[in-house]
């Protein structure tokens, strides 16, 4: 190096080449030997090479800066969709997942009226079986009652009829005793025989007897007839029982049928929400993907290239200042000699 200028070129050449080393930096690599040739070369024929110099350096610090600006816009885009798309799709997200408990909570609530309302089909069924039950025993009963009945009926109608006869022949025998002790009859009429004193007798006791079964045959009827009224008023209190416990089990199942269809209506319009909800969210990820792809997946950071690119810009001014510093000189310098000539 011979001269000032010289030192100065060597100085900007080996700033950029340091900056480019540094920085991992083709574009500067390729600069700094632009600027060796431009100073070795650049003052030929009077040209001068600091200004070549610092245009060249110039330029790419504008290109630097332009390329920080569109960056910075780039990132300002990135975080303002990423943080946009990462917001819709938490929403959706949420929203996703509500509908899907909501579907779920009215499914079970379904699946408990379904079961509620197959143990009421079996109430029903087993109330109408017990009627069935109920009205053959009852039928039984009541064949049994008429059967009973009728033997007592004809018992009684046998009893009544042998106490009409005793009745009407005692009766007559002691009618024609008194007939004939009133009328005045010899004295020496015969004795009446002893065997009618105690045919009276024995007549009496029939008849007695007859009296204690024909009230035990009524009485048995009365009883048969009771138990009859009281075994048919219990029928059909037990029937009308069931009948309005039917009509209490048919009302309760037709409303939890109308729950269910509700239920059913309501899943298949929460599910139909929640398909429309996945495919918008499907295009939100769709759309997530292609943010990342452009804005995350990459293997530089934007504040990595940011550090770095402060640093070329950083280095650059000062090749810039180093320039405008000889240059200055070099003009001083000329101008004391140029003075020092007029005074000659």
């Amino acid at each position: 190096m011979q001269t000032r200028a010289d030192l100065a070129h060597s100085e900007v050449v080996a700033l950029v080449k340091k900056l480019a080393h540094d920085q991992h930096s083709a574009a500067l690599a390729q600069l700094a030997s632009r600027i060796a040739v431009v100073a070795k070369y650049g003052g030929r024929g009077g040209a001068d090479p600091f200004e070549k110099i610092k245009s060249m350096i110039s330029e790419m610090v504008e290109k630097l800066e332009r390329q920080a600006a569109s960056e910075a816009t780039e990132k300002s885009y990135c975080d303002e969709q990423v943080a946009k798309t990462e917001a819709k799709k938490d929403e959706l997200d949420f929203d996703v997942n509500k509908l899907v408990n909501k579907i779920q909570q009215a499914a079970a609530r379904s699946a408990e009226l379904k079961d509620e309302s197959k143990l009421l089909h079996e109430e029903v069924a087993l109330g109408a079986k017990t009627v069935a039950e109920l009205l053959k025993v009852r039928r039984k009963e009541h064949v049994n009652y008429l059967s009973g009945k009728g033997e007592l009926e004809q018992g009684m109608a046998g009893v009544q009829k042998a106490l009409g006869l005793l009745r009407d022949y005692y009766g007559t025998a002691a009618s024609m005793i008194q007939e004939a002790a009133g009328s005045g009859a010899s004295l020496e009429q015969p004795a009446k025989p002893q065997q009618h004193s105690k045919a009276d007798g024995a007549g009496a006791n029939i008849i007695g007897i007859l009296e204690v079964c024909e009230s035990d045959f009524a009485n048995g009827l009365s009883k048969e007839e009771s138990e009859e009224a009281d075994a048919e008023e219990e029928y059909q209190k037990v029937v009308q029982d069931k009948k309005i416990s039917k009509m209490a089990l048919d009302s309760d199942l037709k409303y939890k049928q109308q729950q269910r269809v509700s239920l059913q209506k309501t899943i298949s319009e929460l599910t139909s929400d929640k398909e429309n909800l996945n495919r918008e969210l499907s295009a939100v990820l769709q759309y997530y993907a292609r943010v990342k792809d452009r804005c995350i997946a990459k293997p530089d950071t934007y504040e990595g290239r940011r550090a770095r690119r402060e640093a070329e810009l950083s280095g650059l001014r000062e090749a810039i200042s180093i320039i405008e510093s000889q240059a200055a000189f070099m003009q001083k310098t000329r101008r004391i000699r140029g003075g020092v000539i007029a005074s000659r």
